[in-house]
This record gives C-alpha cells, structure tokens and sequence, in this order.
C-alpha cells in the first residue's frame, strides 16, 4: 500500500481486544499517523489492559498517553493530528463531541454485542450473567449518544455452556481484526459505509465495578456457574466469604440440579469433591437450587488453592456469607 494514502488515520484504545486488530492494520501498510493509550496509572486501574507501546515500536508509530480523551490535552492532541478516520477499539470512556469532530470523517468504534441489543458497559460479562446463548460484536460509527451510531459491520457467535469472559473477548478481537481490515479497504477507496441501527426501549447496560462481583448463593446453581465464569480473569472475579475472609472465585463447575442437601441452607459449604484428576478437585456448595463446585479460589493473602489442596480444605458445614 502507498505510503500516499490519502487517508489520516489515528488509534484510540488500551484494551486486549484491540492488539489483534492494531497489529494486523499496522501490518497491511495502513500509515497510522498516531496512537493514544492510557496514562500508566490510569491503565492500573482498568481490567485487560494491554500494553501498547510494544506494538507500535516494532512499527515506528508516535504513541501518546492520557488520562481522559476528552480533556483539553487530549483533544489538541487529536487536532494536531489531524485525522481523518480515528479507530477507537477497546477504550472505556465516552467520546464527546469535542473529540469527536477532530476526526475529518469520523470515529469508528466496536462494541462487544449484536446492536442495539445490549448497548452500554460491559456487554460480554453481562451477557453470560443473562444466561445469554448468543452474542457478537458490532462495529459502528461514533456518535453523540451512547452505542447510538450507524452500523457498519456484525459478526455473531453463540455463548457456550464452556465460555468464559475471557474466552468470548478472544472472539471479540479477532472479529475487530477481520471487520476493520474490511471496512479501512472500503474507507481506502472513498466509502463511507454505515447503516442506521434499529429502534429499540432496551435500557443501556450499566456499568459494573469490582464490589459488584459478590456472590448470591441463594440463586440457582446455573446462575451462580454464569455469575462466576462471566467475571473472571482478567477481570476482578466474584467472590464471597468465608470465616470472615474474603475469597475470589475463579472458577467453578455446574453440576446437576438435582444434587445438593435439601437441609442445607443456601451458600453451606456439603463438603470436598476427591478425584486422581486434579482439576476435577474442589468444594461443593449449595445454592438456592442446585450445587456449585468451587475449582479454584484466591485468599486474601492471594493463595490460590484449587486441585487436591482445595478439596483438603475443612469447610464442611460452614457457610459462604455476603461478609
């Protein structure tokens, strides 16, 4: 590809989701005249963030950093550039418009479900909380209203019973990969596509923190498998108490519904699971209907017990608390 593209094009993101992407625009012979990530200490305090400045060094690309793309700093940052497309893939704050009329043509992000279903914060662990069988992710242009602006692509992909976060994110990105090679083809040859999104009265999806994760054991054991495996690593994990220590729990097994003590109250701990096989190891719980095994949990001390050395544990009796 010329280097006499005639289009700018900037990169907006701090997210694992977006190096996929980055890295094969990057090597395709697009000229990206500059890419923003976070701050340091800003990029601490966000979940699967990713290191950027690896990426753009092997290509000899300027690399900022922020804190907020909006602030002043940020958006003479983004004039000075003068882009013409901007890619903003996996970064957590709303552009506003100040930023966003930097970019000649537009902005185009990705949102990680099929829109308008599931516009706002976290799509993907939301969707496994729902119990959701299907999900995807939507590649769009920026607009003033949140995950409002019209779509330009959409890949699918159906939530397994074996997914995680973690798992799904791994499809998020490489859909980001093959939509914005697709689309920067188009933009490279003078089209700008994009189609209105559907009408929908589905609320926005809220915003979820850290203290969020706590468990409710006195939901269905199917909805406590969801809850677990949609907040897991890399991101902060459920997690509950126990003798007045909180735990974070990683990972845990459905089991049939009809298992469990009906005389045991929602959250005791029935007692160790033994097996040769060392992952299949662990400490069942009961739910509001149905069991739970724990497979692997982290102390506050930050031991990780999982295997033999969790099913050891004598917790036999005792209950998982919300503190």
């Amino acid at each position: 590809m010329s280097s006499e593209q005639p289009l700018r094009i900037a990169w907006i993101g701090f997210h694992l989701e977006g190096i996929p992407a980055l890295e094969a625009l990057l090597e395709s012979g697009v000229r990206l005249v500059g890419v923003i990530t976070l701050k340091e200490e800003a990029l601490a305090r966000r979940s699967a963030g990713a290191d950027y400045a690896s990426v753009v060094k092997r290509f000899g690309v300027p690399l900022h950093t922020v804190a907020d793309i909006n602030s002043p700093e940020a958006v003479e940052l983004l004039r000075q550039m003068a882009p013409d497309v901007v890619f903003v893939i996996g970064w957590s704050q709303i552009v506003r418009p100040e930023a966003l009329n930097t970019a000649r043509i537009g902005m185009i992000g990705a949102h990680a479900s099929l829109l308008p279903h599931n516009r706002g914060s976290a799509p993907i662990n939301w969707a496994i909380i729902h119990g959701e069988s299907l999900t995807g992710n939507s590649l769009i242009w920026l607009a003033d209203s949140v995950d409002a602006g019209d779509l330009i692509d959409q890949q699918e992909f159906r939530i397994t019973p074996y997914d995680t976060c973690q798992t799904l994110y791994e499809r998020v990105a490489a859909a980001n990969r093959e939509m914005i090679l697709r689309v920067t083809q188009r933009l490279l040859a003078g089209e700008r596509p994009g189609r209105p999104q559907a009408h929908t009265d589905e609320p926005v999806l809220p915003r979820r923190r850290p203290g969020d994760g706590l468990v409710n054991w006195t939901a269905p054991s199917c909805a406590v498998y969801d809850f677990v495996r949609a907040l897991t690593q890399p991101y902060p994990g459920a997690f509950s108490y126990l003798d007045g220590k909180r735990w974070q729990i990683w990972s845990c097994a459905l089991l049939p519904g009809a298992l469990g003590d009906p005389a045991a109250q929602a959250g005791q701990a029935l007692g160790p699971v033994c097996s040769p096989v060392q992952a299949a190891c662990g400490q069942l719980v009961q739910c509001g209907r149905g069991t739970a095994l724990l497979l692997e949990v982290e102390g506050p001390d930050g031991e990780l017990l999982r295997g033999s050395a969790l099913a050891d544990c004598r917790w036999e009796g005792k209950v998982w608390r919300n503190e």
